[in-house]
């Protein structure tokens, strides 16, 4: 079977990525896309790899970088308008006020949203680069990451090239308004997500996210434990219980703080002064094994359900996570023996407080967290699960 994984990455991390390699951009297709997957960034490669590695012929196609697009179409003969030079993100965001009051009306206003410009889609050339590479690959399966760059209507246009099995990878709430019938199947990692779709009358599945074990083969060497309390991730209006959560931590222990800035948090927040930065793939399993504990706290609208790509990425290089107790936790992770969890910030703050000093006790918790990540939650066990549902898809059309 011949498979596309479609996916996006953040415009910050793009802006960092040529950044630290200066003239990249003018690089041919396949040296840029060899480099995008050194990264180790977000899910780089670990699809496509297992899918070959399970006997398919797979790629990636990053759908919204036009440097490494522009390169293919170059590179196959295509007329295309040069990008401008890699420079800062674009993304700038909403006022706090905006974002506060938007938060409860999400999944109707995105569609809205896409029709005035202020969500993410793809130009017109994009589309057209984008459809040419579906046309020369000709895949049987097709794996869409992103539905916002990658939105219905282009989806359609994409199913008229060879009518390949389509399936949508989502964590969040559906959009109102939104055909989704277009796809054979949508998987997410929250059972929530799952019904929600269902209830829409469209098939859906859990899917969890997961851990490629090659990471630990192109790291370097293990740090020393140098961070006491880290976390690694966004703070938005969309986080407010991480926030109360890593402030109050802020108060009492030595939190370090990687992501996006804190600029939607009053000046008054502790969390100003914790902030160090944005951290990107290699760079941040380095910093999730420098951590004494790594913390992790779901987004808001995970509500009791547990899944982020945090839980697979601390336990899969063997850092101690504590993380907030969910009630499908256990299904996935032993709480207090494979991961330590919180189920408040006084328990939280409790937890750090027991076992910041011991160096033994979160070493076992670590290796067995580990452990069971690499027995069961690795891309490899994502990938082939996936494939069951495309027979599954495939009998039913």
């Amino acid at each position: 079977m011949r498979i596309l994984v479609l996916n996006a990455d953040y415009p910050r991390f793009l802006a960092w990525f040529y950044r630290r390699q200066p003239g990249l951009e003018n690089t041919s297709y396949a040296a840029q896309m060899a480099a995008r997957n050194a990264s180790l960034f977000g899910v780089a490669d670990f699809y496509s790899r297992n899918f070959t590695a399970l006997g398919h012929q797979a790629a990636e196609i990053h759908v919204n970088n036009p440097w490494l697009q522009s390169a293919w179409a170059r590179e196959h003969g295509m007329a295309f308008e040069n990008p401008e030079p890699p420079g800062g993100a674009e993304h700038r965001e909403l006022p706090r006020w905006l974002q506060r009051a938007a938060k409860p009306l999400k999944p109707l206003l995105r569609p809205l949203a896409r029709k005035v410009g202020l969500s993410p889609k793809l130009d017109a050339q994009a589309e057209k680069i984008l459809l040419a590479q579906i046309e020369e690959f000709r895949p049987d399966l097709i794996i869409n990451q992103d539905i916002f760059y990658v939105d219905t209507g282009l989806i359609h246009r994409i199913k008229g090239i060879g009518d390949p099995v389509v399936i949508g990878q989502v964590g969040i709430e559906p959009s109102r308004g939104v055909d989704w019938s277009i796809y054979d199947l949508m998987i997410s990692q929250l059972p929530t997500t799952v019904r929600s779709f269902r209830a829409l009358g469209v098939r859906a599945e859990l899917n969890h996210l997961a851990f490629e074990p090659a990471i630990l083969d192109a790291l370097p060497e293990a740090p020393v434990a140098d961070i006491d309390v880290s976390f690694v991730g966004t703070v938005s209006v969309d986080h407010q219980q991480r926030i109360a959560l890593l402030e109050a931590i802020a108060g009492r222990y030595d939190l370090k703080l990687w992501g996006n800035g804190p600029q939607a948090l009053p000046a008054s927040s502790p969390l100003h002064r914790c902030f160090q930065g944005e951290v990107w793939g290699a760079d941040m399993y380095q910093v999730l094994r420098r951590s004494r504990i790594t913390l992790n706290s779901h987004i808001d609208m995970a509500g009791r359900e547990a899944g982020n790509m945090r839980l697979f990425e601390a336990t899969g290089v063997g850092a101690y996570l504590l993380t907030d107790f969910k009630d499908n936790l256990d299904r996935l992770f032993a709480p207090d023996s494979e991961v330590a969890v919180w189920r408040s910030i006084d328990d939280c703050l409790k937890v750090i407080g027991r076992m910041i000093g011991d160096d033994n006790g979160r070493a076992v918790v670590a290796r067995a967290g580990h452990a069971r990540t690499m027995a069961q939650h690795t891309y490899r066990h994502r990938a082939a699960e996936i494939l069951g549902f495309v027979e599954d898809a495939r009998a039913r059309r």
